[in-house]
């Protein structure tokens, strides 16, 4: 495991990869109550799988000091600082739930060229300005929120505030994932990462965003998606 540093606001960074010049900056979800920060488990899974396929980007995953959506501007902090930090030439955000609305919030950051968000939790009172000219890819499972007694975001949620995005004038688009839930994996009590089910669904979808940011002409289709092939998945 990737040691991680503490960064300038009391969070910790994880970088997999090293440094590199195009870096995914990954922030997690939160809670109602106010608990100390924790590694997200669907995050990292992702990240496991998928660095080793992309040697050219750098992967920072963020911990939080206090991973709650009633401290959302401590979370931004955290993420801004961990931006900084990672001191990628260009970054991609992606935000996993709770991490959908840090990441929007953050989009203006100079090298910030674009979100993705994972089942993305985007409430109607967060200003969503600051991805003027950017882009955000929405993923969302279609059973999300749909099961009694496990938490999760709606896909409708989300698609209302992925429709508030774009109407500030950022470009991106909007893909369900049939038959997936909230999250991608869970963490055993013996800390083994677990995939859910449709898990290997959103690595395809991720790595595809992933090939589009490492394009040399990415930042010249922001407006447009193109399809590459995966790697390997």
């Amino acid at each position: 495991m990737t040691p991680a540093v503490r960064i300038a606001t009391g969070a910790e960074l994880r970088i997999t990869n090293g440094p590199r010049e195009l870096m995914v900056v990954c922030v997690n979800g939160g809670q109602a109550t106010e608990a100390e920060g924790t590694w997200s488990a669907s995050l990292e899974w992702l990240v496991r799988r998928l660095a080793p396929l992309f040697p050219e980007l750098g992967f920072g995953e963020v911990r939080y000091r206090v991973k709650s959506w009633r401290r959302l501007e401590l979370c931004i902090e955290d993420a801004r600082a961990a931006i900084r930090e990672a001191g990628g030439q260009r970054t991609l955000l992606l935000g996993f739930s709770m991490g959908g609305a840090v990441a929007v919030a953050c989009a203006d950051e100079p090298s910030v060229e674009r979100v993705v968000g994972l089942a993305p939790w985007i409430p109607d009172r967060l200003r969503v300005d600051a991805i003027r000219g950017k882009r955000l890819d929405v993923l969302h499972g279609s059973l999300d929120g749909s099961l009694p007694g496990i938490p999760g975001v709606s896909p409708r949620h989300s698609r209302r505030g992925f429709e508030r995005v774009r109407a500030v004038g950022a470009a991106g688009d909007y893909t369900l994932i049939p038959a997936a839930l909230h999250g991608i994996a869970l963490r055993s009590p013996g800390g083994r990462l677990v995939p859910l089910p449709r898990a290997q669904a959103w690595a395809r979808l991720v790595a595809a965003q992933l090939e589009r940011f490492s394009s040399p002409r990415s930042s010249e289709n922001i407006t447009r998606s193109t399809r590459r092939p995966s790697r390997g998945l």
